[in-house]
């Protein structure tokens, strides 16, 4: 069974740093993409930024260029979003999801499985 579990959220104050992680299991592919997407209240979830697990390629939505930092360890399955020069209007439930056909975008129907969430606030 594919579970994904988020965790590193909090309060931050802007221009501070938090680093999420979204642990994976239940799956063994070759090629598979994990997403970090976000949705503030009222608003679409957008994606964020997503790595692929074969290559480490990686893609950025525009708004978290220059901030944000996605990364991926094999060993522990684990993808890591280390988000700097934290801003309110970052203030979001963050999401991690995987794309099974490891297609590299921030496309949410693309994504097959998600997780929970957790809550990232930025707020002085």
């Amino acid at each position: 069974q594919v579970q994904l579990v988020e965790s590193g959220g909090g309060l931050v104050h802007p221009g501070g740093s938090l680093r999420l992680s979204c642990a994976a299991s239940g799956f063994i592919l070759p090629d598979y993409v994990i997403g970090w997407f976000r949705q503030a209240p009222g608003m679409e979830r957008e994606g964020v930024s997503c790595v692929s697990s074969s290559d480490g390629s990686t893609y950025y939505a525009d708004s978290v260029k220059g901030r944000f930092t996605i990364s991926r360890d094999k060993v522990k399955n684990t993808v890591y979003l280390q988000m700097d020069n934290l801003k309110p209007e970052d203030t979001a439930i963050y999401y991690c999801a995987t794309d099974l056909e490891g297609r590299l975008g921030l496309d949410k129907r693309e994504y097959d499985y998600w997780g929970r969430g957790t809550q990232v606030t930025v707020s002085s």
